[in-house]
């Protein structure tokens, strides 16, 4: 881990605690400390199990995605250690942009071709937005009406994240269905772009564009012929996102909120999960504590009690992840073409 990551870890944990002690501002730390003593360890425990095994099916998806190949993973520590990295970098990242080139390097390192990795990830990637989205669209039939009349500056960040959602996807199903027509697209956005940037720099950027393009195509016309493993992967990731949202439903189960309903916890967690995309800052700083305060605050009567599970349920789904990434990365894979 480089010096400038490990600076943006610690940078990301001030800001975190920042945004928490800014909130908890006008909290009794007294009232904070005996919720925390009556919490249900049981539950507490089942929320970090349910993070772990979001991370294990996550693995999971890769594992199915690069079966079969010359270069699969068979060694487990090589496979689940990409989960944690990704966590790593997508939180010390802006639009956690960091987290697909860090997988990249991480398989590469494992002994995985790195064009066959970079196409994986990608596939990888559609998978995971493009069940995010079903899962929205879900939620918006059941609950958007009255998210939009009870929280109506949530329902504009809430739209924000579904176009950001619709407009990811769509680019990346044009690529396999419409190769050509993007290619033309691409260059032509280029060409635009060289009026105001270097020559040679844009033609860099078009270089580069075109090669994932022309990757990421490729290997979709072999993903295409291989359905029974695209459907495999989109299951795990089903199960990999419903443990993943499942984290907070046992938060407020650990801290004896019993009011709360399952399928509207899970609702409101589908939610968080859009606003925080459209949030510029690193794992979605400020805007996921203020969703979770806002949409929640209707279960949890008691401030302290709202914001104990608040700092817990960040706690597992994001600084987890950090420290976990931290970890995966001090102790290097096995490179599996080299000692295989």
């Amino acid at each position: 881990m480089s010096r400038k990551n490990q600076i943006s870890a610690l940078i990301m944990l001030i800001i975190g605690l920042g945004v928490f002690a800014f909130e908890m501002r006008t909290t009794n730390l007294q009232a904070l400390w005996q919720q925390a003593l009556q919490m249900n360890l049981f539950w507490l425990v089942v929320a970090f199990l349910a993070m772990f095994l979001s991370y294990f099916f996550e693995a999971l998806v890769l594992k199915v995605l690069l079966k079969g190949r010359e270069d699969s993973l068979s060694n487990w520590w090589n496979i689940l250690r990409i989960p944690w990295i990704q966590a790593l970098f997508n939180a010390i990242t802006p639009f956690s942009s960091g987290g697909q080139p860090a997988q990249l390097i991480a398989l590469l390192q494992s002994g995985v071709e790195g064009g066959r990795a970079s196409s994986v990830l990608l596939m990888k990637f559609i998978i995971y937005q493009t069940i995010v989205l079903v899962n929205f669209i879900i939620a918006m039939i059941f609950k958007f009406e009255s998210i939009a009349h009870q929280y109506a500056a949530l329902a504009f960040l809430i739209a924000g994240g579904f176009v950001i959602h619709v407009f990811t996807i769509g680019l990346l199903l044009m690529i396999m269905f419409y190769y050509r027509l993007t290619r033309k697209l691409v260059m032509g956005i280029m060409k635009l772009i060289s009026i105001f940037v270097n020559r040679q720099k844009a033609q860099s950027w078009t270089q580069k564009a075109l090669t994932k393009i022309d990757t990421f195509h490729k290997e979709s016309l072999v993903l295409k012929k291989e359905w029974p493993k695209v459907l495999l992967a989109t299951l795990l990731t089903f199960i990999q996102l419903l443990f993943y949202y499942l984290v907070v439903y046992f938060t407020l189960l650990a801290l004896h909120v019993q009011r709360a309903r399952i399928m509207d916890v899970l609702i409101m967690q589908i939610m968080i999960v859009m606003i925080t995309s459209i949030f510029p800052i690193p794992g979605g700083t400020g805007g996921a504590e203020y969703s979770f305060k806002t949409l929640f605050a209707r279960f949890v009567s008691l401030p302290s009690q709202l914001y104990l599970g608040m700092f817990i349920w960040r706690f597992i789904t994001y600084y987890l992840g950090m420290f976990l990434g931290i970890i995966a990365v001090a102790f290097k894979p096995i490179n599996e073409r080299k000692h295989g």
